[in-house]
């Protein structure tokens, strides 16, 4: 006698394209799909009502979608209900989930978070990890609890960060490791196949939001740390100084061992390259973008403006 699998009823939440991978991963799996995601929302100059990427990664795929204005929606919870989820995945939804709704389906609910837990907790794990200078960072599994970041962890994985890498081009890469993770250790956990494994709160770090003045560029600091800002604060709230007053846009920079004047901000022009005297060591600017103007690479900004050289940048 033959018998036939029930296809587990699994509910996905996220929103931004960090979370689209993960859940493409989950719709070529042997599950019955429903997605939850942001309301759309005004964007670009028009302001007109845009969906997420990852709504609009499920309408591609003809899976049944829920925008609930909030989670605490009591209407949403018995939606949810509805559905007797045998399981949550939660990745960059958006908002923090009621422990009503996290104990909701059978095997919980469970969040991929891009970073190696307990270190980074919170919503900007990527720019934290370059701006520390980490060398290693990574995605975790866990199953959430009250906290923030806080609950078991179920599966990691290791990724080295490039030492040019930028925070889109690393959170890129975590978002299609981090999708693999989920579809390898997702059955098992169904199954209950896997245990979760306390996190050690004495080793954990906490991120912090983060501001348009946290783009702001001090150049007393050293041309490693300055560069460690150009890569994770991309592309918001991007880094930037002044020049004659306006904005300059910093895209991409280089540091490089070699002081060239005591006064920090100072521009020199050599070998047709931009550099700024810091703290310690010389910025090369290789990238920017002046007030009013396209992104250009430092070689046509000095054609256009060469009478940077020498200026001091800042307030």
């Amino acid at each position: 006698m033959s018998t036939t699998a029930i296809e587990p009823n699994i509910v996905f939440m996220g929103s931004p394209e960090f979370a689209v991978p993960s859940m493409r991963a989950l719709a070529a799996g042997p599950y019955m799909l429903t997605v939850v995601t942001q309301p759309d929302r005004p964007a670009g100059r028009g302001g007109k009502p845009a969906p997420p990427p990852v709504k609009q990664a499920a309408l591609e795929l003809g899976i049944p979608i829920l925008q609930p204005e909030t989670v605490r929606d009591p209407d949403f919870r018995a939606r949810l209900a509805a559905l007797h989820p045998k399981a949550t995945v939660l990745v960059a939804y958006g908002e923090y989930l009621p422990v009503s709704l996290l104990d909701l389906p059978e095997r919980g609910s469970i969040n991929l978070h891009p970073s190696l837990l307990p270190r980074w907790r919170g919503s900007t794990p990527v720019q934290s990890a370059i701006l520390a200078g980490d060398r290693t960072t990574g995605v975790t599994v866990i199953r959430m609890d009250k906290g923030l970041d806080t609950g078991p962890i179920i599966a990691q994985q290791v990724v080295e960060i490039g030492p040019d890498e930028t925070q889109p081009e690393l959170s890129h890469r975590l978002a299609r490791v981090g999708a693999d993770l989920l579809a390898q250790i997702l059955p098992l956990w169904l199954r209950g196949e896997i245990e979760a494994v306390p996190q050690d709160d004495a080793q954990s770090t906490l991120t912090r939001t983060l501001t348009k003045e946290d783009g702001l560029l001090d150049w007393t600091l050293s041309a490693e740390e300055l560069a460690l800002r150009v890569r994770a604060l991309q592309p918001w709230p991007g880094t930037y100084t002044y020049w004659q007053g306006n904005p300059l846009k910093i895209i991409r920079a280089r540091p490089l061992q070699l002081d060239i004047t005591p006064m920090p901000g100072k521009v020199s022009i050599a070998n047709k390259g931009l550099h700024v005297q810091t703290g310690k060591g010389t910025l090369e600017i290789l990238t920017l973008q002046p007030a009013g103007r396209a992104t250009m690479e430092a070689r046509a900004f000095l054609a256009g403006y060469p009478s940077i050289g020498g200026s001091v940048l800042g307030r």
